[in-house]
């Protein structure tokens, strides 16, 4: 996905499952001050940049756009917890079940071979395909491989899918960037002047 910076540069971010890409779009905390989840088209705009494929026709109310968001909150809190090793809160864990009991949204095979949605697409079904990737995610294989980026002002966090487990950046385009760029910096300035 392409995420933008408060200084308006874009750069790309793989976070490594559908669940976590819905965390950029705001939070808890320190975290709402990102919001961009604001009105119904919001989420639209959302799910078409995120991994569904093909992009849902969603029909989502102002309710389900405030479930979505409390259900993101939650999945924040559960997410940074096991990134420190700490258990999740049963609140947190309550509504991510919660929103993962209902109906999901459900693939279909159209007469053209094609990956289709069918049924019925709102923001509850929405939430809930979410919420089942992210009980996936954080009872599955790759669980002990959810990361915050190494950035000390960066807080976006991933699924280390790297073949060695050792991904420390959001994005190398970014903050790996900005790390080798003041990493170069402070050897320069620490070596000693060349003899004239």
């Amino acid at each position: 996905m392409l995420l933008t910076t408060p200084a308006g540069t874009s750069f790309r971010f793989d976070p490594g499952a559908l669940c976590l890409e819905l965390l950029p779009t705001g939070g808890p905390d320190a975290f709402a001050r990102y919001e961009v989840l604001h009105t119904p088209a919001d989420l639209l705009d959302w799910a078409a940049r995120s991994r569904l494929t093909p992009t849902p026709a969603l029909e989502v109310t102002e309710e389900e756009l405030a479930d979505v968001r409390r259900t993101r909150d939650a999945l924040w809190r559960t997410a940074i917890a096991r990134t420190r090793g700490e258990p999740p809160a049963p609140g947190d864990l309550g509504l991510v079940n919660e929103a993962a009991a209902r109906p999901p949204l459900v693939p279909a095979v159209g007469p053209d071979g094609a990956r289709r949605w069918a049924g019925p697409a709102d923001g509850h079904r929405l939430l809930s395909t979410v919420a089942r990737d992210a009980v996936d995610l954080l009872t599955g294989p790759w669980a002990h491989r959810i990361r915050m980026c190494a950035a000390d002002d960066c807080h976006l966090v991933y699924v280390d899918t790297s073949r060695p487990g050792r991904r420390r950046w959001c994005s190398m385009e970014r903050c790996g960037n900005r790390h080798k760029v003041r990493t170069l910096r402070a050897r320069r300035d620490t070596e000693p002047p060349a003899p004239d």
